[in-house]
């Protein structure tokens, strides 16, 4: 029986859909393994889909986007190209009986590099000296401005892939790491776990604060006033999760006021950021465009995930990064 896979059109705002396709291609997994995967690859077949029509001729769908003509295209399978699926609706592809899978486990390095990136960033003041730059302004900072990493305090809250890939480059650093996770189990890199009741007192001797937790309706708001009120005024807050994990009014208020030293926000409640956003002004404000986990070998790593399931789905067996 064939079993065709669609790569839709949406995944171009990350990469050519056709990599993708290339990528995933049965033929060359055939050339590379042998009768087994010929059997398989004379079953199966990958193309670019995007109207109502394609989508009914596939099996399966690998998106960047959501569109509600997946619930009527008689797919039994999507997958996600990122880790968050918060813009897909559970209980309606559940009723269906559509598999949902995520690309969760393999951003951890491109994340944590970014996060590392914005650290230094604004310890060594470099997005102050690119600014200046533009204006051909030679202006060193203040002698107090700048600091090294070393022996600085960092607090990840969600210890998953990506808190895991921050914690470790932070460590590499010198510096002291705590986290925050709904279960107090040790991690590796991680000096202190605390549970999320408990985020006040983990973010209070924090110089950075890095967000990596999935939007969930238990993490929706979860860096609050409070929370950001918790975290000491030379304190930078570092959002990579989503956008609706941080109360974007209560951030700007304390930026606003000089009461946080800075922000570095890859995602916000609406993206793109509307051109209006204060966000964009402020000098204390690193915007970077949902790119935290943006790297070249991107459609690589999908590709080594939807391989794997794509033959899983043909054998009947159970999918791997499965979310419902």
């Amino acid at each position: 029986m064939a079993f065709t896979l669609g790569v839709h059109e949406s995944v171009d705002l990350i990469f050519p859909p056709t990599v993708l396709c290339d990528a995933l291609d049965p033929d060359e997994d055939a050339d590379s393994a042998g009768a087994d995967a010929a059997d398989s690859a004379d079953r199966s077949e990958v193309r670019v889909v995007g109207s109502a029509a394609e989508l009914e001729a596939c099996d399966a769908l690998v998106t960047f986007a959501y569109e509600d003509a997946f619930l009527s295209a008689g797919l039994s399978w999507i997958h996600s190209i990122q880790a968050g699926v918060d813009r897909f609706p559970f209980d309606e592809l559940e009723s269906r009986g559509i598999r949902l899978t995520n690309s969760t486990g393999i951003h951890g390095d491109a994340v944590g590099e970014t996060v590392l990136g914005y650290m230094l960033s604004f310890a060594r003041r470099l997005h102050h000296h690119r600014d200046r730059g533009r204006e051909r302004e030679w202006s060193p900072p203040e002698w107090d401005e700048p600091f090294t990493l070393d022996g600085e305090s960092l607090c990840v809250v969600g210890l998953g892939t990506l808190g895991r890939g921050i914690a470790a480059r932070a460590d590499a650093c010198g510096m002291d790491v705590v986290g925050v996770r709904r279960t107090p189990t040790p991690v590796v890199h991680v000096r202190e776990v605390y549970t999320p009741g408990a985020i006040e007192t983990a973010v209070a001797g924090a110089r950075f604060v890095a967000v990596a937790t999935p939007l969930t309706e238990e993490t929706r708001g979860l860096i609050g006033a409070d929370v950001l009120a918790a975290m000491p005024d030379s304190g930078y807050l570092l959002n990579v999760s989503r956008g609706g994990v941080v109360d974007e009014a209560a951030l700007l208020e304390e930026l606003e006021t000089d009461r946080l030293a800075g922000a570095a926000l890859d995602v916000f409640e609406t993206e793109p950021l509307p051109e209006d956003s204060p966000f964009w002004d402020r000098e204390d404000v690193i915007v970077t465009p949902h790119a935290a986990a943006a790297t070249r070998d991107y459609y690589r790593r999908i590709a080594d995930v939807v391989r794997e399931n794509r033959r899983r789905a043909i054998a009947g067996e159970p999918l791997v990064n499965r979310v419902i």
